[in-house]
This record gives C-alpha cells, structure tokens and sequence, in this order.
C-alpha cells in the first residue's frame, strides 16, 4: 500500500506563510493524483487542492474557492513528495492538514484511498 507522512505544520501569524510537505512513499508508481484536505474544529475534512502527478493531465491542480490566489499545490516525483506553499493565512486556515492519495478535480474526499496523518496548522489574530 502507500504511505504519507506530512510534516511543515505549526502556528502562525495571519498573513503569515507556512510550507507543508507529504513523502510518500510503497507503491507510488500506481497513483494518479494527490491532494490536501483540512478538517477545522468542529466540521467536516474538505478538499483544498488536488494536482494530477501522472498521465496527460500531469500538473494540473485544481483548488476550493477559499484558497484560489493563496495556496499552490505542487509535487516533485523524482522525490515522491507533494507541497502545498500557503502564503496570506487567515483564521478560518486553521484545521488539521492531511494529505491524500488518489483524488478528482471535484475535491472530493470519496476517491482518497490513502490518508496521511495529519499536521496541525494554527492561525492566530
């Protein structure tokens, strides 16, 4: 199976930035797509970017509205590593990060078949 582990999480600023990365790492060669999801305090996990990493659609990346012009989303296959650069954080970022294998352009969490363990991020006024 395919294992992740994110890292780069911590408290910051609003407006601040932080950088999260997720190695991957067992039977990578099979996935298509990865993507980042985040659970605040009390909701639901939602879908804030995915990027296809194989095949003809490799780089593309699609984001939640909430995101759009201040998360980038980005992958290196030579390392196996998927990033997700967040600049202008806001409050409502904080929530748990996890980043997903297996994903579609919708955001949804009902294609991921493999989650990572999550990193705190924490936005503070």
């Amino acid at each position: 199976q395919v294992q992740l582990e994110e890292s780069g999480g911590g408290s910051v600023q609003a407006g601040g930035s932080l950088r999260l990365s997720c190695a991957a790492s067992g039977y990578t060669y099979s996935l298509r797509c990865l993507g980042w999801f985040r659970q605040p305090p009390g909701k639901e996990r939602e879908g804030v970017a995915v990027i296809y990493t194989r095949g003809s659609l490799s780089g593309w990346a699609g984001y939640a509205d909430s995101v759009k012009g201040r998360f980038t989303i980005s992958q290196d296959n030579a390392k196996n590593t998927l990033y997700l650069q967040m600049t202008s954080l806001k409050p409502e970022d904080t929530a748990m990060y996890y980043c997903a294998a297996e994903c579609d352009a919708g955001l949804g969490t009902r294609a991921v078949r493999f989650w990572g363990q999550g990193t705190q991020v924490t936005v503070s006024s």
